[in-house]
């Protein structure tokens, strides 16, 4: 057999068995979205802490925190706490806390507000004599 002969069958041997091969086709893999923890250590007052927990959580405990008939301001007008909690809590959220200022009252951070979707949002907190927070000011972050 002369080399170009064999030079031939090779070639041909190769390409059939490439042509025989059958491609790997990869299985899609599927990434389940794990229940993200936020980390709340930033916010140093505790009633805040735990308010922005229940809130979190969805958990009626949000209202405990607060006096019976607190002043609530949605970037700058007035609105009626419970009114808008009953349709807010348990579905809007902290995606995260990116500041926490005075004394850790104001709470700024990235917002899952339901149908209105995700922005940039400020919490301020006011508490009374009592301890209780009398006063929720909420709105979109410059």
């Amino acid at each position: 057999m002369t080399s170009s002969n064999f030079t031939i069958l090779l070639a041909m041997g190769v390409s059939c068995t490439a042509c025989g091969q059958n491609a790997v086709k990869e299985k899609p893999i599927s990434i389940s979205k794990k229940q993200q923890t936020m980390d709340l250590s930033k916010i140093t007052d505790l009633q805040v802490k735990q308010a922005i927990e229940a809130l979190q959580t969805g958990d009626k405990s949000w209202y405990g925190f607060f006096t019976e008939n607190p002043v609530m301001t949605d970037d700058g007008n007035k609105v009626d706490f419970k009114s808008f909690f009953a349709n807010a809590l348990g579905k809007e959220m902290f995606l995260s806390i990116d500041r926490v200022e005075n004394d850790s009252k104001d709470i700024h951070g990235n917002f899952k507000a339901g149908q209105w979707g995700v922005f940039p949002v400020f919490f301020r907190f006011h508490r009374n004599a009592e301890g209780k927070f009398d006063r929720l000011d909420i709105g979109q972050d410059k």
